[in-house]
């Protein structure tokens, strides 16, 4: 099913998820979580895609879709869902000082997880290039996800 970027942007705002410019919809969201995460995952609308981070903070209970939103993918489109799930994991814990997303997906990407949430961050970067082939800066990425969200999460707040 393709999703147009609109109304993906129009669900990131009816779920209280704004990471792209738009408008709080008249309506509650009309995607299922699992339609969500598969039409993020495959936009092929970068900051869509990374907008599944925010997404993740900001509903953890997201958390129980991923794996079957995983199994509709494409594996390149897998490994970007796993990797950005798991940075989310991390990212939760550094910024938010949270533990609600539970990691799924570290032993299977290759990551022994420490303690350390800065120090997975940058395993899982490494990883992600090394599994995708790609030699994006991946930390910068997900760090930019986070703080663009936060940063709209402090202005609701003011």
């Amino acid at each position: 099913m393709k999703v147009s970027d609109e109304l993906l942007v129009s669900e990131l705002w009816a779920r209280d998820v704004r990471f792209m410019m738009g408008t709080v919809p008249d309506h509650p969201p009309m995607l299922s979580p699992v339609d969500l995460i598969v039409a993020l995952a495959e936009s092929k609308e970068a900051r869509l895609q990374l907008s599944l981070i925010p997404v993740f903070l900001r509903h953890p209970e997201f958390s129980e879709y991923v794996k079957p939103a995983s199994e509709k993918l494409k594996p390149s489109l897998q490994l970007l869902l796993k990797c950005f799930y798991s940075a989310a994991v991390w990212l939760e814990q550094k910024h938010l000082l949270t533990n609600n997303l539970p990691d799924l997906f570290s032993k299977e990407l290759g990551i022994v997880s420490s303690e350390n949430p800065k120090e997975n961050l940058k395993t899982l970067a490494k990883q992600h290039q090394d599994l995708s082939g790609s030699k994006i800066n991946w930390l910068g990425t997900y760090e930019h996800a986070a703080e663009i969200w936060l940063k709209e999460v402090e202005l609701q707040k003011a």
